[in-house]
C-alpha cells in the first residue's frame, strides 16, 4: 500500500500593521476636529497642559497597576521626554494656537505637507534611500494636497497668522520624527509616550499659567467630549501607533501617511463643524493615494 506524501500546506500569518495604519489616520486626523472644538472653549496652552498631563499620569499608573517595569535607561528617558518637547509641546502648542484662527481642514492639510521635507531629511541624516519611485510618490502626494489647498483658500477666509503657526507646527513634527529614529530610544513604547506627555504638559505649565486664564473657560459638553478623545485617543493611542509605525516603517514611510489627512479631516470638519467641502476637494485624493502607494510600496526582491 503507497502512502502519499504529506504536504505542508504554508500558514498565513496575520499582519496587523494595516489596521494599525488604518486606525492612526483616523485618530490623527480627527483630532483636528477635536482640537477646535477645543480651543472654541478653552484657551489652547491650557487645553494642552492638562490634555498631556493626564495622558502621561494614565500612562503611568496604568502601567504601575499592571506591575510592568521601568524599562527605559536614563538615556532614553531623557531622549523621550525631549521628542516629547517636539513631537508634543512644540507641535500641537504652536499648531492649537494656529486653530484658533485656520479652519481644522486647512490645519490638517499644512502638516501634511510632513512626508516632503521628513523624506528629505531622512535622506541627508538617516540614510534612507529617496529613489525616483518615492520621489514620484512625494510629488504626486503634494500635488494632490496643493490642489485641495489652492480651492480651500480660495473658498476660505483663514487667518496668515494662524497660517504661520501652524507652519511652525509642522516644522515641530519633522524635528521630532527625525529625532526619533536618529536617537533611536529603546524600550516601551508605552512608557516612553508616558513621559513624552509628561514632559510636554510640564514644559507648558509656565506658558499656560503667564499668557492664558482659566477665566476664558467656557465649559460645555463638546469640550468636554473633545478633550476625553484628544487624551485617549489623540496622547495616548494615537501617538502609541504613530511611533509604532516610525520604528516599523521608516520615517519616510510612515510620514507619508499624513497625506491622508487633509481630506479625512475636511471629512471630519463637515461632518461634525459643518466646515464648506466640495467634491473638487476630494478629487485631491487620488494622486494623494497614488504616491501613498508609491513612496511606501516595498522594493522588488532581485531574483
Amino acid at each position: 500500500m503507497s502512502v502519499a506524501p504529506s504536504i505542508a500546506v504554508p500558514r498565513t500569518t496575520f499582519n496587523p500593521l494595516p489596521i494599525y495604519i488604518a486606525l492612526f489616520c483616523l485618530l490623527w486626523s480627527f483630532a483636528f476636529v477635536a482640537g477646535k472644538i477645543g480651543v472654541t472653549s478653552c484657551p489652547p496652552l491650557i487645553l494642552l497642559t492638562a490634555r498631556f498631563s493626564l495622558a502621561g499620569i494614565l500612562i503611568l499608573a496604568i502601567s504601575a497597576f499592571r506591575g510592568e517595569g521601568w524599562g527605559l535607561s536614563w538615556r532614553d528617558t531623557l531622549v523621550f521626554a525631549l521628542i516629547g518637547v517636539a513631537n508634543n509641546a512644540l507641535y500641537l502648542g504652536l499648531g492649537y494656537t494656529g486653530l484658533k484662527t485656520v479652519s481644522a481642514g486647512l490645519g490638517g492639510l499644512i502638516v501634511s505637507a510632513n512626508p516632503v521635507f521628513t523624506a528629505g531629511l531622512a535622506a541627508l541624516f538617516l540614510g534612507e534611500q529617496l529613489t525616483a519611485r518615492k520621489v514620484a510618490g512625494l510629488l504626486l502626494g503634494i500635488t494632490g494636497v496643493s490642489f485641495i489647498v489652492w480651492h480651500r483658500m480660495s473658498v476660505g477666509t483663514d487667518s496668515l497668522h494662524g497660517v504661520l503657526f501652524t507652519l511652525a507646527s509642522l516644522a515641530s513634527i519633522v524635528l521630532g520624527t527625525i529625532l526619533f529614529k536618529v536617537l533611536a530610544p529603546q524600550g516601551s513604547l508605552w512608557i516612553g509616550n508616558g513621559v513624552q506627555n509628561l514632559s510636554a504638559g510640564i514644559v507648558l505649565l509656565p506658558f499656560a499659567m503667564n499668557f492664558s486664564s482659566v477665566d476664558d473657560i467656557v465649559p460645555s459638553a463638546p469640550l468636554f467630549g473633545a478633550f476625553a478623545f484628544l487624551v485617549l485617543g489623540g496622547s495616548i493611542l494615537a501617538y502609541r501607533l504613530w511611533f509604532h509605525l516610525l520604528r516599523v516603517c521608516g520615517a519616510t514611510a510612515a510620514s507619508a501617511y499624513h497625506f491622508l489627512m487633509p481630506p479625512l479631516g475636511m471629512l471630519f470638519a463637515w461632518m461634525v463643524l459643518g466646515e464648506h467641502v466640495e467634491f473638487r476637494d476630494l478629487l485631491g485624493i487620488v494622486p494623494v493615494a497614488l504616491g501613498i502607494y508609491l513612496v511606501t510600496r516595498p522594493a522588488a526582491v532581485p531574483q
